[in-house]
Parts: C-alpha cells; structure tokens; sequence
C-alpha cells in the first residue's frame, strides 16, 4: 500500500492556528510602535515651535525686532515664526525666520487643516491651567484628546 505524500487536514488547521495566534500578538505591537512613533515627533514638534517662541522673545529683548510698548514680546501668531519678521537691526531690513517651516500637530486627525491650526495656543495673559488664545503666542500644546504612552494626556505635554 503507498502512502501519498501531502498534508492532512490537522496539519493544516493546527498550522493556521498557530500563525493566526502569532500574527494577532503582533498586531497589537505595530500599533504601538505607530504611537511611539507619533508622540516622538510630537515631542520634537513641541520642542522646535517653543524654541522658536523663545528665540522669538530673546530677539525682541536685544531690539531686533521692533514691538509695541505696551506688547508682551512674544509672536502675535505661529505663522511669523515661519515666515520672519523684519530685523530692526539690519540696514537691509533682511528677515528673521524662526522656524524653516511650522510643523503639524501628529495627534491631529485631519490632514487637510493648516499648520497652525492643528495647534493650541496660550498666551502670555492667560492663566497655565485654563491656556487660552490671546494678543499673543506663550506656549502651544496639542489639542489632542488621547493619552500618551506614558500616562499623560498629550495636552499636557
């Protein structure tokens, strides 16, 4: 009697059961690995725009750039970090850019709204615990309602 060669049906129902259970365990780790991923740049986001709202002020304060008396010193809007500010110091008037480009909030659903308003501004007026937008840009946070990876919500940050 000859034997044919192939595989049973268990063999291949066990098969699919074990690939099925491997490939749901890494599942939950690519989502996680996406998260991380977005809260670094997050992260880095955060932390080029309030470098650049300082480097903002910093010039204010040496007179390169020229505010109202009765102005905080901080940018009017996000949009002047990226597109300059004349510098009051230069005979050419020649520009000021904080930032190459403003960057986008990565928790922020929709794709298709601006830079700038993927982002929540406090200014200089308003109280840390209830940020508020104002006359001008202090701090930014996101408007994510999510919680980060470690416990904090991305407002927060």
């Amino acid at each position: 009697m000859l034997r044919q060669a192939g595989f049973t049906l268990i063999e291949l129902v066990v098969t699919l059961t074990i690939v099925s259970i491997l490939a749901s365990a890494l599942i939950p780790l690519g989502q996680w690995s996406v998260k991380r991923q977005q809260e670094a740049e997050l992260r880095q986001a955060l932390r080029d725009i309030r470098s650049a709202i300082d480097a903002y002020k910093k010039a204010v304060e040496e007179g390169k750039i020229i505010v109202n008396a009765d102005a905080s010193g901080y940018p009017p809007n996000l949009e002047v970090l990226a597109n300059g500010v004349p510098d009051a110091s230069s005979e050419k008037k020649r520009l000021i850019r904080f930032l190459r480009r403003l960057p986008r909030d990565p928790m922020f659903p929709d794709k298709d709204v601006p830079a700038q308003d993927t982002w929540g501004k406090r200014s200089y007026a308003s109280p840390p615990d209830a940020p508020q937008p104002g006359a001008d840009v202090f701090d930014v946070y996101s408007l994510s309602t999510g919680t980060g990876l470690n416990g904090i919500a991305y407002r927060e940050w």
